[in-house]
């Protein structure tokens, strides 16, 4: 290592088999130029028949499709593989770094023609001729302007099978992956959630054969069996119901048909946090434009599968400063954490963003490619954040400006104790990588682009009026319950609690219209029973009664096993830094930028829990998932030193134990033993089904509904919130999402879902919580039904 290293590799694993790692320098030499220069060629000539496919006014669907991943990922990807070989400085960390450079290319390439065309008096930029055109002029640019490729010779794709561990792994992987598609598909023909289980076990073994081989098989072949198992975890969430199925996406998707329907995104028209996110607006339309993929398939199939990568990111990030084992469980660990199965499928602009987050950091600890270039590559990957998502870029800069100021205040302690000692350690003469442009730079862009550029901030400052009300004396609400499995702080509100607060909020939101007469009365209100419903369980299996015949309380069991897991995650995580800095048998020794953008990313899920607002607002399982960006190997180092006792057997151990998580977090124990709320992903019941699952009844009503209004020329419609995230994408009159008795308004159209047609159950969201209860249908008698299909209803 020179003194101008930043990060590097301190500990090494010696391989059983040289060969395997298989972890080339990406550096550019002077052999095979004339040949890449003719594939240079070959490739910008392949544009002209993409594009003329594309223009063709009547091509086949499937060779149109081809045609449009082809500009949109494929040339793309292989041009910007000279610009990511000067930067990183391994195979498939240039074949990472181009994806995410693609990504950020189709952004660009959209919201260049949507600003620049319209004073041009082209009042729909966004066509698909605009697009081929736009895209293909700027891949030729690219293929001039880029440096060429020399890379090493690959093996053909006979040979490819003969390297060590690509048949097993691919099996496994195809299987997982072939799973994945039928088990969502048998559910949402109300088939049985079997398949669906049986592929969580067939990923949980296929991370356990990496695991174990490790040494044995090439590190892309240990990525590629990574993302298989990613891409199936997320599949089996995201190709759930016929229709969007989800939270955040469903608003997202409505941004989107926006952006597409006037072939045009005009932030001006709707100043949305979300609509000024092109990462589902942009970006999909040009995928939308340019493919015959259908609008759905884009959010539910294209955004997860490239956001699969972002566990291989996290291996080539954490490869480039640790062993392989603490590489692998590194990844292992941040596809495990339940958010990403859960949720992170529902948050399209939050899946791109943390796709470039993973470019960014394998930039970062890739310190044998130029501090300054990578220091540049890094800003402007943060960049591409700012314009993807608004939340992941607030934490990011946050963690990224505590540790800046953690290194300051390290090197001046560092410095008196060399003062004393007159020693110069190695540490002492390494330069960071963070910078203070580092930090400012992408702020500013933050606050551009929320700002004069969209005018989207207004959440962001509530949000820290809010934060600094409670934290200079003023009064705060409570936070999400999520703060509950922290070990930091935090409690658990009752849901009856949450629905007091829920209910007297509303009456002080509409006390001004109440007298007038637009509201129910006081007293009406005050009459009605709303109890809270419990959420429900499944019924025990065979085995969870052979248990409970045991006098093992079930529902205890699963729950302790989540309450531990939580507290495993958040202990190890911290346990991290002491064993990775002083413990003699530590896995890896961190340098200085590790410990404290780790310790950044730690700061800030602590100020989530211990903010309830910040809670409230953008979720603490979220934060913690991506702190695991910076903190997963602290994490692994952690668990391999408390397994340590085990000797040859700690890895192992430390494989049986990821699985078990992985099992019991994805629902599979649940759904084996009974006796918890069922997975969405497994099952065709439980809360996420209830509140996120579209039904064709539903949309039939909102259709309707929404006829019956555009005939009649107005009319307000009340549903309540989860039905209208289902149907927002239909309802295009005024729309209310609250049918509470205390927000029931008098002369609107009142529309309920499928849920609450069903059971009677409405389910809000406050506080950060889910509150279920039992809606008072007798406060609807006094109007007229005037639609019914047996999975909806609307009143007058």
């Amino acid at each position: 290592m020179t003194t101008k290293d930043t990060l590097a590799l301190r500990i090494t694993e010696p391989d059983r088999h040289p060969p395997a790692d298989d972890e080339h320098s990406a550096r550019p030499g002077r052999a095979a130029r004339r040949p890449l220069f003719h594939r240079r060629f070959a490739l910008l000539l392949s544009l002209a028949p993409a594009t003329v496919v594309e223009l063709l006014p009547q091509s086949p669907a499937a060779l149109h499709t081809l045609a449009g991943l082809w500009l949109l990922f494929g040339v793309p990807v292989l041009l910007w593989r000279g610009v990511a070989m000067r930067i990183v400085t391994t195979g498939t960390a240039v074949l990472l770094l181009s994806i995410g450079f693609t990504v950020m290319t189709d952004i660009a390439v959209a919201l260049t023609v949507n600003t620049a065309l319209p004073p041009l008096g082209v009042e729909r930029p966004l066509t698909r001729l605009v697009l081929t055109i736009a895209s293909a002029a700027a891949l030729v640019v690219l293929g001039v302007l880029a440096p060429e490729p020399t890379r090493p010779q690959r093996p053909s794709w006979r040979g490819l099978f003969a390297i060590r561990g690509v048949r097993p792994v691919a099996a496994f992987g195809g299987i997982a992956l072939v799973l994945a598609v039928a088990g969502p598909i048998r559910l949402n023909n109300g088939l049985g959630g079997a398949v669906s289980t049986v592929a969580m076990v067939v990923v949980a073994a296929l991370i356990a054969l990496l695991l174990l081989r490790r040494g044995r098989y090439p590190v892309p072949v240990l990525e590629f069996g990574l993302y298989c198992a990613s891409a199936a975890l997320l599949l089996l969430t995201s190709l759930r119901g016929q229709y969007i199925t989800g939270h955040d996406i469903q608003k997202e998707f409505l941004y989107f048909r926006l952006a597409l329907g006037g072939e045009h995104w005009d932030i001006s028209t709707y100043t949305d946090p979300y609509n000024a996110c092109l990462s589902i607006t942009l970006l999909p339309v040009s995928v939308f434009q340019l493919t015959t993929l259908p609008e759905t398939a884009i959010f539910k199939v294209v955004l997860p599968l490239l956001f699969a990568l972002t566990p291989v990111l996290v291996h080539r990030a954490v490869r480039n400063v640790a062993p392989r084992v603490v590489a692998l469980m590194s990844a292992v660990y941040f596809i495990v954490f339940p958010t990403f199965f859960t949720d992170m499928p529902y948050l399209g602009r939050q899946e791109i963003a943390f796709l470039l987050l993973g470019c960014a950091m394998v930039v970062l600890t890739d310190s044998r490619g130029p501090l300054l270039l990578r220091r540049i590559v890094f800003v402007v990957l943060l960049g591409g954040i700012v314009l993807s998502h608004y939340s992941t870029t607030y934490v990011v800069v946050g963690t990224l400006a505590v540790s800046f100021l953690l290194d300051k205040a390290w090197r001046l302690v560092s410095r008196r104790g060399r003062d004393r000692s007159r020693r110069r350690r190695r540490e002492d003469r390494m330069r960071s990588f963070l910078t203070w442009w580092v930090v400012v730079v992408p702020a500013v862009l933050a606050l551009l682009w929320a700002g004069p550029l969209t005018h989207t901030g207004g959440q962001a400052q509530r949000t820290l009026h809010e934060v600094a009300a409670a934290v200079f004396g003023g009064t705060s609400e409570s936070g999400s319950s999520d703060t509950a499995y922290s070990i930091l702080g935090g409690a658990k509100v009752p849901a009856t609690e949450r629905l007091k607060e829920y209910k007297a909020d509303l009456l002080k939101q509409t006390a001004a219209e109440r007298a007038s007469g637009d509201y129910l009365p006081l007293k009406k209100v005050d009459g009605l029973s709303t109890p809270v419903v419990p959420v429900q369980a499944m019924k025990l299996t065979a085995v969870g009664r052979a248990l409970d015949g045991l006098g093992i309380s079930v529902p205890g069991l699963n729950g302790g096993l989540r309450q531990v897991a939580a507290l495993f995650f958040q202990v190890m995580a911290m346990a991290g830094f002491v064993v990775a800095l002083w413990a003699r048998r530590s896995a890896f020794r961190p340098v200085r930028d590790q410990v404290t953008i780790a310790a950044g990313a730690w700061c800030m899920v602590a100020i989530f829990t211990l903010v309830p607002q910040l809670s409230v607002d953008y979720s603490l399982l979220r934060a913690f998932q991506q702190g695991l960006f910076f903190f997963a190997p602290f994490l692994a180092t952690a668990t391999l030193w408390a397994l340590r006792w085990a000797g040859r057997r700690t890895v192992p151990l430390a494989c049986a134990l990821l699985a078990a998580l992985l099992l019991d977090l994805s629902g599979v124990v649940p759904k084996v033993l009974g006796g918890y709320p069922a997975q969405l992903q497994l099952s065709d019941s439980g809360q996420y089904y209830a509140i996120y699952y579209p039904h064709t009844e539903e949309r039939r009503a909102a259709l309707w509904l929404d006829a019956r209004l555009t005939e009649q020329g107005s009319g307000l419609v009340q549903t309540d919130r989860f039905s209208y995230s289902r149907l927002q994408a239909l309802l295009t009159h005024p729309t209310l999402a609250d049918v509470s008795p205390a927000a029931l308004r008098t002369d609107s159209y009142v529309l309920l879902g499928t849920t609450p047609t069903r059971t009677g159950d409405v389910t809000v969201f406050y506080g950060g919580d889910l509150i279920t209860y039992r809606y008072p249908m007798d406060v609807l008698d006094s109007r007229d039904l005037i639609y019914s299909n047996g999975g909806a209803v609307i009143y007058r």
